[in-house]
């Protein structure tokens, strides 16, 4: 017996794959010759339109920071820094109570600086300000550490969280 050419006879097969595949996805499969996705019994054909994907836009083609991004970005890392660079110089008293949980607070800002700094020029893909906001953050847990671990107990040295209240002194 002589066999058929293979592309003498659709296979039933593959129209149903194909069929199922355009329903599926709906990945612009080319359809049949017609246009028109085979139908079963009692459906009738319909039309399959590809749908476009999203365009994907590339971190590499980031358009350029305008300048007034750049010196807002550069004007919060530097008063940032200057935040850090005087909170060792704190004028206060913060070894206990509200005054070290101002201080803390005050050290706590350094670091959501450093990292509101970091987010920003991660956005306009400024390599040295990421550099540098990422310092001041490490440098805001620095200062947190010093106040925090001889609280804790990992420290050599012990603190309190809270000041010795001093007993009035007996009347004689």
């Amino acid at each position: 017996m002589p066999k058929t050419p293979p592309g003498s006879q659709p296979d039933p097969m593959l129209r149903e794959v194909n069929r199922l595949l355009a329903q599926l996805a709906h990945t612009g499969f080319p359809p049949e010759r017609d246009g028109a996705v085979p139908h079963s019994e009692g459906m009738a054909p319909r039309r399959i339109t590809p749908t476009r994907s999203p365009a994907i836009v590339l971190s590499g083609h980031a358009p350029p920071p305008t300048r007034a991004a750049s010196a807002a970005l550069w004007a919060r890392l530097l008063l940032g820094i200057l935040l850090g660079g005087v909170m060792l110089q704190w004028p206060y008293p913060h070894q206990c109570d509200l005054p070290l949980l101002g201080y803390l607070g005050a050290v706590a800002t350094v670091m959501l600086t450093g990292a509101w700094v970091a987010f920003a020029s991660w956005k306009l893909r400024s390599g040295l300000p990421h550099i540098l906001s990422l310092i001041l953050v490490f440098w805001g847990i620095v200062l947190a550490a010093e106040q925090l671990l001889p609280r804790i107990g990992y420290a050599a040295d012990q603190a309190s969280w809270r000041c010795p209240t001093e007993l009035p002194a007996p009347k004689p």
